[in-house]
Order: C-alpha cells, then structure tokens, then sequence
C-alpha cells in the first residue's frame, strides 16, 4: 500500500491583525472591519464635537454627510492594504459594553529601526467627560512600549483642544514644540508631545492583549511575543 503523504502545514494568517484585541477594565479594542466601520460611520454622524470647533488636523468631520460615510469607508480600506512592516496603522474600534463609541489609532513608520509610535483618537460626544480617553489611550500605550518594544510615543492636538491636552499631561507626555497646518483653510497651531517609556505613567491595571502573534510581530516590524498578556 502506498504511504500517505506527509501533512501539508497549515497556511499563515495572511491577515494576523484580525485577532488582535486589547481590554481595559471598561473597554475593549479590535482592529477595524466593515461591520464595526458601519457603527463608526453612525457614531460619526451622531457627532464628534461641536459644529463651531474643529479639533482634527484634517478636518473630515466637516465633509458633507451624504459623503461622510463613503470617505470614512475608503480611508480604512486603503490604510488596511497598505499596511507593511515600513508604515502600519493599527486602528482600533473601541467599545463600552456592545456600544461603538471611539477610535484609537496607533501609528508607525520603519518602526523596526525606529522603534516609535503615534497615537489619534476621538470619542463620541455622548461618551466624553468619562474618562474614556485616557483608558483607550493608556491601554494602546502599554501594548507599544511593554509588547511591540517601542521607545518613544508621539502626539500631537490643536491648539484649543483641552480635552486631548488633559489626557496627554496626565499620561506624561511632555511639549515637544509646534508646527503650523491649513485646517480647513485656516492656519491653526498644532501642539507637538513626546512620551518617553521610562516616563509613562502607566494604569492601575495592565490591558489584557490577545492575539498578539508572530505572525502580527513581524508584520508590524515588532519584538516578537514571548506570552499572552493579560491582566
């Protein structure tokens, strides 16, 4: 009788992101997908924040609602297929219960080399004042600097924007100068700040991190894994 042939291993994930997640104690954040972008979409036309502010470097906020949803779509799509270990986007859909209520992104270029992050994020305005953002926040840093191997974490917000200014201060960033941009047609002030590791101040309880795989490390030119990290 003839032997059977040995068995094939198993293919890679060719999208390890999908199991990603991150839970804080009233959180959890998963990596975008359409189902979850639908909610955002909604969440979006709900509102961001007030009509007379503009609190985003790119003001996509204002976009016409007819088109807002369709824009949001396309922005995530095209950063999913060109995410690469020299420039990724992990940009994560934050939930309170079974309810959509923000994003958290976390950004990086040749991080191999490198080894920093930048950090983005918005909150529905039904669930500001909660402190929320600051938990979001937190739980993305501790992944960069205690999993991915990161040295440094960068962000940034408009001048005026106290809200994302408080989480920053509270976290221990510190100022690290300022650029100018043309929000909107108008030039506006961004405010530039750095957190170095040693320097985080770090939450009460770690995030518990599932699905942080070699094959996601590599993908994301990252330290590889050596456990799951959980609270």
């Amino acid at each position: 009788m003839d032997s059977l042939p040995a068995p094939i291993d198993p293919v890679p994930d060719p999208w390890p992101v999908r199991g990603l997640v991150l839970r804080t104690p009233r959180l959890e954040l998963r990596p975008d997908d359409d189902a979850s972008l639908r909610e955002l979409v909604a969440l979006a036309h709900r509102g961001i924040h007030p009509a007379s502010e503009m609190p985003f470097q790119e003001p996509w906020t204002a976009a016409d609602p007819r088109y807002l949803g369709r824009g949001m779509l396309q922005h995530f799509w095209s950063q999913r297929a060109t995410l690469a270990p020299e420039s990724w986007g992990l940009h994560l859909v934050v939930r309170a219960g079974d309810r959509v209520i923000g994003l958290q992104s976390l950004t990086a270029h040749r991080f191999a080399v490198l080894r920093e992050v930048d950090t983005g994020s918005y909150l529905g305005r039904e669930f500001q004042g909660r402190g929320y953002g600051t938990e979001m926040r937190a739980g993305v840093l501790a992944f960069a600097f205690d999993l991915l191997g990161a040295t440094i974490a960068r962000s940034g917000y408009v001048e005026g924007n106290t809200a994302s200014a408080r989480v920053s201060q509270r976290l221990g960033y510190r100022p690290d100068g300022t650029r100018l941009l043309p929000t909107g047609g108008q030039r506006v002030v961004e405010r530039r700040l750095l957190l170095a590791r040693e320097d985080f101040v770090r939450p009460a309880r770690p995030p518990e991190v599932r699905g942080y795989t070699p094959e996601l490390a590599g993908l994301l030119g990252a330290a590889p894994p050596v456990r799951e990290w959980t609270a």
